[in-house]
């Protein structure tokens, strides 16, 4: 799914972690304390270094300062389009097509860092991964939290929903024994299932 925008072309990589019911924010919508891991922290924040963009909703935007001071895509239905912020570039998929907001927000081409929230994981599940990075924290549950995608909520899991948008899973690393952190790439196929 590499996209090209102004002659520049972009990858879109997918991150997050998850309960093991697929899960990445409490009922309040914050991450609970049982979904954050340093090992996986220390690999998300270097991911995020070697992206030419990382795009959130405006919740994870405000709920999380940038004191890296990385090129942050904001959705958010309050722009007009694609418009520069003092804090970030925000888009309104409503306005503007993704190909528009990606040459503004990152004109050079790159990894486009997806980090959510939910609505901002449907927007590109649709769209088109080239990678989604899926973290699972075993033996932790948040009961009516916030599922990774709206598809979670009808009863699929996130393996078979990333199945059905043409993903397939590489092999489970470890990432923290202790904690039971595990962490899958997934990389697009090419085709919907």
């Amino acid at each position: 799914m590499v996209r090209t925008a102004g002659g520049w072309r972009y990858l879109v990589h997918g991150h997050a972690i998850v309960s093991a019911d697929d899960r990445i924010a409490g009922p309040d919508g914050r991450v609970p304390p049982s979904l954050r891991n340093d090992a996986d922290w220390t690999r998300f924040q270097a991911a995020l270094d070697r992206a030419a963009v990382t795009v959130l909703g405006r919740y994870g935007h405000e709920a999380n300062p940038n004191r890296a001071g990385r090129n942050r895509l904001v959705l958010s239905s309050s722009a007009r389009a694609v418009e520069r912020r003092d804090d970030a570039w925000w888009w309104n998929p409503a306005g503007a097509s993704p190909e528009a907001a990606l040459a503004a927000a990152a004109p050079g081409g790159g990894i486009v860092a997806v980090v959510g929230g939910r609505q901002v994981f449907d927007l590109f599940l649709e769209l088109g991964y080239d990678e989604f990075h899926l973290a699972r924290i075993a033996g932790v549950h948040v009961p009516d939290g916030v599922a990774i995608f709206s598809e979670v909520v009808t009863g699929h899991n996130a393996d078979a929903v990333l199945v059905g948008h043409g993903m397939r899973a590489g092999s489970a690393e470890v990432l923290d024994t202790a904690a039971g952190v595990t962490l899958k790439v997934w990389q697009h196929t090419g085709a919907k299932v």
